[in-house]
C-alpha cells in the first residue's frame, strides 16, 4: 500500500490521498473538509493516468482532460460517507489495496492519520507509541475526560499481557505506577490486582474474561476505544454492517406478516431486494396461520374455550357437553391427537387456565356455577373440586407465578385465593369478577369487573388502585408475556389494546363483530407482534399489533367463534373455539406453488392495505 506521505508507510496505512502518486506530502495536494482530505484536483491525482500503466512513468493528462477534473463535482457530505464506509468494509475483508485505489481516486481518506497510527502501534502492542498517539488524538476529540478513559483501556490490556506473560513486575510496576495515577476507575483496579493471584495463563484469561493476548483482544480493545473517537476521526467499527442490519430489522419490523425469530445475521437474507412476506407459501409467510390443517370434531356440543399449554406441547378445551379434551400436540407435523376426556362438569366448561409448568389445569364453568376443577394433566386425576359456597360463581381463575396458588371469582361478588388443595388463604369482598390475571410480581392481580374497568388487588397489603377505565363492559382480557400490554374484549365496541403502565388506551380493533357474549382474543407469534379474535360473525380476525385494520380474516366456523389461542412455541399454530361444535386448528399454507395456495386458501380473506 502506497503511503500518503504523512504516515508511518506501513502496509496496513489506510489513509490515501489523492496526492499520494508523486509522493507529495498530504498537505499539499487536499484540503480538510468535515474530517476528510478533499481533492482539490489539481492534476497530480491518479484519476490523471486515463489508462497509463503504473509502468508508463508519467502521469500527465491532456489540457482537455484537466480541465474536465478542474470541473470535477465536488464529493457532497452523504457522498464521502458512503466512500468510507465502503473502504472499511473492504479492509475488514482484506482487500487493502482496493481500498488504497478507492481512496486515491475519491480523493477521500478512510480515517485521520493519527488514528491510523494509533490503531496499527494498538494492533502491535506498541503501548508506548500507542499513548503518545493520544496526545495527537486529544485536539481531535470532543470529550477532554475521552483521554484518560483511552489511556485506562490502553494500560488495562498492557496489564493483562505482562500478567499473561509471566512479567508479574512489569505488570505491578504498570497497576501502581501507570494505572492508579490516573485515579479513574479505582474499583476496577482493585479487580486487576486480584490477578495478580493467578497460578496460570488460562485462570488470568477465566477470571478476566479476557481473550489472552493476542489479535482478538486487540480487536476489541480498538472497538472500545474507537467509541471516544469522533466518526469524521476514525469510523465506528463494522458501521457499514450495522447500517445494514439496521435497514433489514426497520423493514421487518414493517412487515405485517413477518412471523419467524429475528436473526440479526445478515447472512440469512438478500440485501438485493426489500424484505417482503405475504401469507402464502413465500418467505416468511410459511409461518403465518391462516389455513385450516385440522377440524376436531370430538366435543358434541358448543366449545367455548380452548388454550394451549405454556410449552405449547397440549392443547385444552371445554364444551358446554361438560368435558374438557386434552390435545397431544405432535412435534413434527403440528397436528392434534386426543390425549383424554376430563368429564364431570355438568355446567359445561367456560374457562381454563394451565398451571405455569403445564401440571394441573384449572377448569371453569358458566355464571351458575359454584364450583371449581383443578385436574392432574399427566395422571386425568381431579386433585382438587373446590366450592366455597352453592351461591358462589366461580367463573374465572389466574395461576400466581409460583405455581402454589391461584385466584378465583365470578360476578357474584366472589374474589378468592387458594392453594392447590382449595383452601382459602384470603379473599376480597364486594368484588363482580369477569376476568382475573396475576401479574408478575407475584403480588398483585388485575381483575375486571361490573363497573366496566381493571383494578389491580394487592393481596399483601390490601391495597388496590384503578389501572384501566372503559366506557362499556369488558366481556374479557388478557396480558402480554412482558406484562406491558393488555387486550380486550369490550362489548359493542370489539378489541383494544391498552399500556398497563402508563394506563392508555393504544388502540382500537377494527372489523370484528362483538356483542354482549364473552369472546376470548390473544396475543401471538414471534415478539407477539399479532392478535387474534374470534368474532360473533363466526370468524377469525388476525391483525398485526401495530395496524387497526386486519391482515387476515379466517373463515370456516358456521357460528359464533368463542375463543382463539395461538401456540406460544410454534408461531405458526392457532386454534379458534366455536359455537358450531368443532375446533379448528390454523396453521401456514402448504408450500406448493403461489397460484395453488391461492385457490387452496379460500377460507383466509385478504385484507391488506
Amino acid at each position: 500500500m502506497q503511503s500518503n506521505g504523512a504516515g508511518q508507510g506501513q502496509d496496513s496505512e489506510l489513509s490515501c490521498l489523492n496526492s499520494a502518486q508523486n509522493g507529495e506530502s498530504s498537505s499539499a495536494g487536499g484540503t480538510h473538509f468535515n474530517g476528510l482530505l478533499v481533492s482539490t484536483n489539481n492534476g497530480n491525482g491518479v484519476g490523471t493516468n486515463n489508462g497509463a500503466g503504473p509502468g508508463s512513468g508519467t502521469s500527465t493528462a491532456s489540457g482537455s482532460e484537466v480541465g474536465s477534473m478542474k470541473k470535477k463535482k465536488r464529493l457532497s457530505q452523504s457522498e464521502e460517507d458512503v466512500i468510507r464506509l465502503i473502504g472499511q468494509h473492504l479492509h475488514g475483508l482484506g482487500l487493502n489495496q482496493t481500498v488504497d485505489l478507492l481512496m486515491q481516486e475519491s480523493g477521500c481518506r478512510l480515517e485521520h492519520t493519527s488514528a491510523t497510527k494509533f490503531r496499527n502501534n494498538v494492533m502491535e502492542g506498541e503501548w508506548e507509541k500507542a499513548e503518545n498517539d493520544l496526545n495527537e488524538l486529544r485536539a481531535l476529540m470532543h470529550s477532554p475526560n475521552a483521554i484518560v478513559r483511552m489511556k485506562f483501556l490502553l494500560l488495562q490490556q498492557k496489564y493483562l499481557e505482562y500478567l499473561e506473560d509471566g512479567k508479574v513486575l512489569e505488570a505491578l510496576q504498570v497497576l501502581r505506577g501507570e494505572l492508579t495515577p490516573l485515579k479513574y476507575n479505582t474499583d476496577r483496579i482493585h479487580v486487576l490486582s486480584g490477578y495478580l493471584m493467578c497460578s496460570h495463563a488460562e485462570d488470568l484469561r477465566a477470571k478476566a474474561e479476557w481473550d489472552g493476548k493476542g489479535a482478538n483482544s486487540r480487536c476489541r480493545l480498538l472497538d472500545k476505544l474507537q467509541t471516544y473517537l469522533p466518526p469524521s476521526v476514525m469510523l465506528p467499527p463494522r458501521r457499514l454492517q450495522t447500517l445494514l442490519r439496521q435497514a433489514v430489522e426497520l423493514q421487518r419490523d414493517r412487515c405485517l406478516y413477518h412471523n419467524t425469530k429475528l436473526d440479526s445475521s445478515l447472512d440469512s437474507v438478500s440485501l438485493l431486494l426489500d424484505h417482503v412476506c405475504s401469507r402464502s407459501a413465500t418467505h416468511s409467510g410459511k409461518q403465518f396461520p391462516c389455513y385450516t390443517q385440522q377440524i376436531l370434531t370430538e366435543h358434541c356440543n358448543e366449545v367455548w374455550f380452548c388454550k394451549f399449554s405454556n410449552n405449547g406441547t397440549k392443547l385444552a378445551t371445554g364444551s358446554k357437553d361438560t368435558t374438557v379434551i386434552i390435545w397431544q400436540v405432535d412435534p413434527e407435523s403440528h397436528q392434534l391427537k386426543l390425549l383424554r376426556t376430563l368429564e364431570g362438569h355438568a355446567y359445561g366448561v367456560s374457562y381454563l387456565a394451565w398451571s405455569p409448568d403445564d401440571a394441573y389445569l384449572i377448569a371453569c364453568g358458566p355464571d351458575d356455577c359454584s364450583e371449581l376443577w383443578l385436574w392432574n394433566v399427566q395422571t386425568g386425576e381431579l386433585r382438587t373440586k373446590m366450592s366455597q359456597s352453592h351461591e358462589d360463581s366461580l367463573t374465572s381463575v389466574a395461576w400466581n407465578p409460583d405455581g402454589k396458588r391461584f385466584v378465583t371469582g365470578g360476578q357474584r361478588g366472589q374474589f378468592y385465593q387458594c392453594d392447590l388443595d382449595g383452601n382459602l388463604l384470603d379473599s376480597w369482598e364486594g368484588v363482580r369478577v369477569q376476568c382475573l390475571w396475576c401479574v408478575g410480581d407475584g403480588r398483585t392481580v388485575l381483575a375486571s369487573d361490573t363497573h366496566q374497568r381493571i383494578r389491580g388487588y394487592n393481596f399483601e397489603d390490601l391495597t388496590d388502585r384503578n389501572i384501566v377505565q372503559e366506557d362499556h363492559p369488558i366481556m374479557s382480557f388478557t396480558v402480554s408475556k412482558n406484562g406491558r400490554l393488555a387486550l380486550l374484549n369490550v362489548a359493542t365496541q370489539g378489541v383494544h389494546l391498552w399500556d398497563l403502565q402508563d394506563r392508555v388506551l393504544v388502540r382500537k380493533y377494527q372489523g370484528v363483530t362483538q356483542g354482549f357474549y364473552t369472546i376470548h382474543s390473544c396475543f401471538g407469534g414471534h415478539n407477539e407482534d399479532f392478535i387474534a379474535s374470534g368474532s360473533e360473525d363466526h370468524k377469525v380476525y388476525i391483525w398485526h399489533r401495530r395496524s387497526e385494520l386486519p391482515i387476515a380474516e379466517l373463515t370456516g366456523h358456521t357460528r359464533t367463534v368463542n375463543c382463539v389461542s395461538w401456540n406460544p412455541a410454534i408461531p405458526g399454530l392457532m386454534a379458534s373455539a366455536s359455537d358450531d361444535g368443532t375446533v379448528r386448528v390454523w396453521g401456514p399454507a402448504p408450500f406448493l406453488d403461489t397460484q395453488v395456495v391461492d385457490g387452496l386458501n379460500e377460507n383466509c380473506s385478504n385484507m391488506d392495505s
